[in-house]
């Protein structure tokens, strides 16, 4: 996996509030977050949109270690969370937490699934594949987080079922999800045919069976209206 050097310019902010919050979005185009973990304060602060916008653009900033540069003093955290605006293109507010490179940390890596498209039981078998899930929460220290974790579906054959207990995890990286019994093994991912197909083959099978039953009966008709 490629390991990318995510660095964002941040800046204080110093002003709070409902009405610095909606200047700062709108007249500066900024985007406003937070910094919170380790041994020192939570600290508000703020982007530039347009730099958000671009780093957001590579899906591995979400499973990365990011370089906060704040006026020359630079931090390591990961991205926790992030709100957009519900119908504009628009980052709203974003949260990093600092990490310790000795202490794990908890995060949601996403699921990649390759030959997927090629899979015998998409091609040779007519199913469809169905993602249960696309992330997983796991535990790892920040060295050995993974960009994202594989799937490879390229030999699956048709009712093909991968569940929680299948996914293998690179080396030093822990499932969050505890799998005690059946139940708690989940399915991540499935190829079974599309169910409106199966039941279109039944329809057709049931009317062809109502078409043979009613010939004789007409035919029987014919044959009462000849006598007369």
């Amino acid at each position: 996996m490629a390991k990318f050097n995510f660095e964002l310019d941040v800046m204080p902010r110093e002003t709070l509030g409902k009405g610095a919050s909606r200047r700062l979005r709108s007249r500066e185009s900024k985007v406003l977050g937070i910094v919170f973990g380790g041994d020192e304060k939570s600290q508000p602060i703020m982007l530039d949109h347009n730099s958000v916008i671009r780093a957001l653009e590579n899906e591995a900033i979400y499973s990365h270690i990011l370089t906060l540069n704040q006026q020359g003093k630079k931090s390591k955290v990961v991205l926790k969370d992030i709100q957009r605006h519900p119908y504009k293109p628009r980052i709203m507010h974003m949260d990093f937490m600092r990490i310790n490179e000795n202490k794990p940390i908890f995060m949601h890596i996403p699921l990649h699934f390759p030959g997927q498209e090629v899979a015998p039981g998409v091609v040779l078998g007519g199913g469809i594949v169905t993602h249960h899930m696309v992330e997983l929460e796991v535990k790892c220290l920040p060295r050995d987080l993974p960009e994202y974790i594989e799937i490879d579906l390229t030999n699956a054959e048709l009712d093909t079922v991968v569940h929680l207990s299948q996914v293998k995890l690179p080396k030093g990286v822990e499932m969050v999800a505890v799998v005690h019994s059946h139940e708690d093994d989940l399915p991540v991912v499935s190829i079974h045919k599309p169910k409106i197909v199966v039941e279109e083959v039944e329809e057709a099978s049931a009317t062809e069976g109502e078409g043979e039953a009613e010939a004789p009966a007409e035919e029987a008709n014919k044959g009462k209206e000849t006598k007369k």
